[in-house]
């Protein structure tokens, strides 16, 4: 399933005036960027550019959008009603209760700032748009329908990973592992950890 096709669901099976909330939520921060990608993590929508900009979560009282560098950012709206637990954290949560409308100017001013502290490191400035796919990486994306169309509904970012994880190994079997790993990550809609950037 196609990721946009996983966020349609995730809002339709929402209560109605979080469903409302939601729709506009998604249209503001496409309204943002046009480069801004969707992507699904931890039963939640993220947005992203070169990283996560916010993350979207339906609560049983609220709608939460998580700000990944909301520490980061100027508040001037008191958009932020940061807890004791948020204080030590990068998050910072703008949440929407069931009769509140978006404040939708203040929602965009700390959108543009979320995206002007969201660069590309040196490396991914350097491959953007310039991924090889290593052979047998491509042969197996080609046969596997489901795979393949997980993987083309995943980031820039997040495809330059597996790729280069992949590339970087020089012995047969062990990149032959490595294919075969990632493929189980991509099919589970998983993105590359640290813990197998070592392998």
């Amino acid at each position: 399933m196609h990721v946009q096709e996983q966020i349609n669901l995730f809002i339709a099976g929402q209560p109605d005036w979080q469903r409302k909330l939601l729709v506009r939520l998604r249209q503001l921060i496409h309204a943002a960027d046009g480069s801004i990608e969707e992507s699904w993590r931890g039963s939640a929508p993220h947005f992203e550019r070169h990283g996560v900009l916010v993350s979207v979560h339906a609560l049983k009282t609220c709608v939460s959008v998580w700000f990944h560098k909301g520490d980061q950012l100027k508040n001037d709206h008191g958009l932020f009603k940061p807890s004791e637990k948020d204080a030590a954290r990068e998050v910072r949560k703008y949440k929407l209760e069931e009769g509140d409308s978006i404040h939708e100017k203040a929602f965009a001013d700390l959108l543009k700032q979320a995206l002007k502290l969201d660069r590309p490191s040196p490396g991914e400035a350097r491959s953007k748009g310039a991924m090889t796919l290593p052979e047998e990486f491509a042969l197996v994306l080609e046969k596997d329908g489901a795979v393949r169309e997980q993987w083309e509904s995943m980031s820039d970012e997040m495809r330059q990973e597996f790729v280069e994880w992949v590339s970087d190994c020089r012995q047969e079997e062990a990149r032959k592992r490595r294919v075969a790993k990632a493929l189980e990550l991509i099919r589970a809609g998983q993105h590359m950890g640290d813990a197998f950037k070592v392998g």
